[in-house]
C-alpha cells in the first residue's frame, strides 16, 4: 500500500516570507476536514486541555493525552505535517526528559514537536534537535505557565523577545510561534529571523497564522479577542441536537420508513462497511 509523503519541517522552513495557515487539531475527523481545506500544517496543541478535556489550564495536560490525540490526528490526515505540543512538565527538568518526551510523540506519528520558552529553554531545543527531531519554538505569552505567572497580557518588551527569538533560532528551531506579541515587535522579529514566524494574536505581518480550531469554528464559548469566528458550529450543533431530542420525545424519530427490516444480515454488512476506514 502506497503512502503519501508528508510535508517536512525543511519544506515549512523554506516558506519563510510566504503567508500560510496552520490550525490546531485534536482528532481524526477534524484533521481530515483541515487537510481537505488545504491546510497542511496541523498543530496538536495542549489547548486540548481547555477545549476538549475541559480543564481550566493547559498545565494539567499529560504526555499520554498528547500521544493519544497526536496519533488520532495522524490517522485522520495523509500529507499534513503534524506538530505536537510538549505538555507542561515533560521537558523542563532535563534535556533527557525533553528528548524522551519528544521521541514518544514522534513515535505516535508527529513530524515535529513544539515547546514554550525562549532563552531558558534553548538548551532543551538544542538537545531535541541533536536527537534528530525538528522543533517549533514558542515565545510571547506562554499558556502553560501564564496562569501562575505574568498572566495573559500582551508582550511588548522588544529586547527580551528578540533575545528569546534569537536563542531558540540559534538552538535549531525551524519555526517559532509568537503568541500575543505586540504587532510592531512581531513584525520586527519576522524581518530579523531566518525562520518562519507563526502568529497568534500578534498582528498580520508574521509569516504564518495559527488559530485554535474550536475558537475559529465557534465551538468554544470563550475565544480570545483576537480570534475571528468563521462559523458558529456550536450553535448549529445545539440546534441539531434540540431537533433530534424533540423528534424522539414526539415519537417522530425514527420514522416508520427508517425502521429496521428483517433481512439475511445484509443490513449489518452495509453498516459495517459504512464505518470502515482505509
Amino acid at each position: 500500500m502506497a503512502f503519501e509523503r508528508r510535508l517536512t519541517s525543511a519544506a515549512i522552513r523554506a516558506r519563510k516570507g510566504a503567508a500560510f495557515p496552520l490550525v490546531t487539531a485534536y482528532d481524526a475527523a477534524f484533521a481530515r476536514c483541515a487537510e481537505e481545506a488545504g491546510i497542511d500544517v496541523l498543530l496538536v496543541g495542549d489547548s486540548l486541555g481547555n477545549v476538549v478535556l475541559g480543564y481550566a489550564s493547559t498545565a494539567r495536560v499529560e504526555l499520554a493525552d498528547m500521544e493519544r490525540h497526536t496519533a488520532a490526528v495522524v490517522r485522520g490526515s495523509k500529507r499534513a505535517h503534524v506538530v505536537a505540543d510538549l505538555p507542561f512538565g515533560s521537558y523542563e527538568v532535563s534535556d533527557e526528559d525533553a528528548v524522551r518526551s519528544s521521541v514518544a510523540l514522534i513515535k505516535c506519528g508527529a513530524g515535529s514537536v513544539k515547546l514554550e520558552g525562549g532563552v531558558n529553554v534553548a538548551p532543551r531545543v538544542a538537545a531535541i534537535v541533536r536527537s534528530g527531531i525538528p522543533v517549533v519554538a514558542h515565545i510571547g505569552v506562554l499558556p502553560q505557565t501564564a496562569g501562575i505567572g505574568a498572566g495573559f497580557r500582551r508582550k511588548a518588551d522588544r529586547d527580551a523577545l528578540l533575545a528569546d527569538a534569537r536563542a531558540v533560532e540559534s538552538a535549531g528551531a525551524y519555526a517559532i510561534v509568537l503568541e500575543m506579541v505586540d504587532a510592531s515587535v512581531a513584525a520586527e522579529l519576522t524581518r530579523t529571523l531566518s525562520i518562519p514566524t507563526i502568529g497568534i494574536g500578534s498582528g498580520p505581518e508574521c509569516d504564518a497564522q495559527v488559530l485554535v480550531l474550536y475558537d475559529l469554528l465557534g465551538l468554544f464559548p470563550e475565544a480570545p479577542p483576537f480570534v475571528k469566528r468563521y462559523a458558529e458550529l456550536g450553535q448549529i450543533a445545539t440546534e441539531a441536537l434540540r431537533a433530534y431530542a424533540g423528534e424522539v420525545r414526539a415519537r417522530e424519530f425514527p420514522a416508520a420508513s427508517r425502521a429496521p427490516q428483517s433481512d439475511n444480515g445484509t443490513e449489518g454488512a452495509v453498516y459495517s462497511s459504512a464505518r470502515a476506514r482505509e
